[in-house]
């Protein structure tokens, strides 16, 4: 894994080692996160199987996971998956729950991933996607711990969130301990947008956070546990391991797809901001090589960019598929640190049918009512932004309680 300054760029391998509710485990001490700052050498949490096969002795264990839950070796690519190398090392590995895209990631957004059995592994995998999103009672008879290890990349509507509240409710329920590997968040250097309000709750919303919340999976499972998000108030005995030298000021590069469409850096960037258009009826560049970095509409006027989404492999049906979009490419802007709305407002200004433009999913991803009605009332971005800093200068209060790593 790399960190790339937004002054320079550096390469790094990262480690997570975090911990959640009364069970912080520091990975090192002040003395050594200095040395390490100055090497500049980080490792994921699932490197650091001294810190975790402690805690698996004599246990069965279950693992929430997919392809990017992986042990780096000596460089980007060379690299095992955390289930492969627990199964070589003996560990009592008893089954996977597979999230949205599924365990080996390749199903396409929305699709309901299938129970199975792990051809490589041979272990049985369990899906949390579909109509079983949280495990049962069942599902979890005989496991003493599950590990909880996926990379996320900081977006409210992005659902691997919502699954890990879902097991962390199941594990609460059912008195098994979480031990969660954390790993960096690609766009955790800001928090922007509007806040959830709770009846506009769904899988792809769980919480009153903004779409940009600014936190590791880690510190994010520590916040859903102190606020006593899960159902009835409950609580998960949840262990977090920390990072050493995580700076959420350095972005972040994935060297491994943390879903099937969004394929580089710049789509994990610009996806907080063009997520939104999966509300409406214009393509952001599902059904083409550059998912999250382009968008466009059969019903947006002709002005020199074009494409046709055609049916691909992580988006087998895409919006407008085999027809002429027009629309803008995106993938040369500058890094955001921030969510833009312009791109959203303008199309919804230039669109043939502005009637159809939003459908009943965007309130979902908005979280609020409010954001369709100030676009179709004609506000501009600045004027929309300002109606949501109240409720993120609340936000980042609470927050502030569960911050692992510096700014």
């Amino acid at each position: 894994m790399q960190f790339t300054s937004f002054k320079s760029k550096i390469l790094l391998l990262v480690i997570i080692i975090i911990g959640c509710g009364n069970k912080n485990i520091s990975s090192q001490s002040s003395h050594e996160i200095s040395s390490d700052l100055i090497t500049k050498k980080l490792l994921v949490a699932a490197n650091q199987t001294e810190k975790y096969l402690p805690l698996l002795k004599n246990k069965k264990i279950a693992i929430v996971a997919n392809q990017t839950s992986v042990i780096f070796r000596n460089s980007d690519n060379n690299y095992v998956h955390l289930v492969d190398s627990l199964v070589r090392l003996k560990q009592n590995i008893q089954k996977v729950f597979a999230p949205e895209h599924g365990f080996r990631g390749k199903a396409d957004a929305g699709e309901t991933v299938k129970d199975g059995i792990d051809t490589k592994t041979g272990l049985p995998i369990v899906s949390l996607y579909g109509k079983n999103k949280k495990p049962s009672a069942q599902q979890l008879e005989g496991i003493d711990m599950v590990i909880f290890d996926i990379q996320d990349v900081g977006a409210r509507f992005y659902t691997y969130i919502s699954s890990l509240h879902y097991v962390m409710e199941a594990c609460a329920e059912n008195r098994i301990p979480l031990l969660v590997l954390d790993r960096p968040n690609p766009n955790g250097h800001y928090i922007d947008g509007p806040i959830l309000e709770m009846q506009h709750q769904s899988f792809v919303g769980m919480h009153p956070i903004p779409v940009v919340h600014g936190m590791t999976i880690g510190e994010y499972a520590k916040m859903i546990n102190g606020e006593k998000w899960l159902q009835q108030k409950i609580q998960c005995e949840l262990t977090v391991i920390p990072v050493a030298n995580y700076n959420r000021n350095n972005s972040y590069h994935l060297p491994i797809k943390p879903s099937p469409n969004l394929p580089n850096d710049k789509s994990i960037n610009l996806y907080p901001s063009l997520c939104f258009f999966e509300g409406t009826n214009v393509n952001a560049g599902r059904g083409t090589t550059k998912q999250f970095q382009i968008y466009g509409s059969p019903y947006l006027p002709q002005n020199g960019f074009a494409y046709t989404p055609i049916s691909r492999p992580g988006a087998k049906y895409p919006k407008h598929q085999n027809k002429k979009c027009f629309g803008e490419d995106l993938s040369q802007e500058a890094a955001l640190s921030n969510i833009r709305l312009n791109w959203l407002t303008q199309a919804y200004q230039k669109t043939k049918n502005k009637e159809q433009f939003f459908n009943k999913f965007f309130t979902k991803l908005a979280g609020t009512k409010s954001l369709q009605k100030q676009i179709e009332a004609g506000m501009d971005e600045k004027e929309i932004k300002k109606t949501w800093q109240k409720g993120l200068q609340e936000f980042q209060k609470t927050r502030s309680k569960y911050l692992l790593y510096p700014m």
